[in-house]
């Protein structure tokens, strides 16, 4: 069950000034420990501890093989790469480019793949609301319930 809520976009500067969105209820972030126990719930003959140092072993091998320039994929899940956020405006040719002035940060990517895509998600998801409406201030003070 995804749970979400309603904002109300109040910046009037926003050609969706008064219009509401949905926005994600986040229960709790499961971290390794907890997913290998989720995992070894699951009848299997392996360990939370054995599942926990796989999982560790893993994340480790995608971060070193994405900084060699490789991106990974686990079917049905993720392919995991590395993107470039390049300053605005660019460089005028070859030689007046450079990484500090015309680079502005490297991404961390992850688009889904397989069985995983956002067509799938909408026919497995179930949705409800919870929570009050609240809105989204252009300064982005937080968010305050509607009255």
């Amino acid at each position: 069950m995804i749970k979400y809520n309603l904002k109300k976009n109040n910046n009037r500067k926003s050609d969706y000034y008064g219009q509401y969105y949905a926005y994600p209820v986040i229960d709790e972030t499961i971290d390794l420990d907890k997913l290998a126990a989720h995992m070894a719930s699951h009848n299997t003959p392996f360990s939370k501890g054995v599942i926990r140092g796989l999982l560790t072993d893993m994340v480790s091998c995608i971060k070193e093989l994405m900084l060699e320039g490789k991106n990974v994929k686990i079917n049905d899940l993720a392919i995991f790469s590395i993107g470039i956020k390049n300053a605005k405006g660019g460089a005028a040719s070859e030689e007046e480019f450079s990484v500090s002035s015309n680079i502005q940060t490297v991404k961390f990517r992850a688009r889904a793949t397989g069985e995983l895509t956002s067509k799938s998600l909408d026919v497995a998801a179930s949705l409800k609301r919870v929570g009050k409406t609240t809105t989204v201030t252009p300064e982005g003070g937080g968010n305050t319930p509607e009255p």
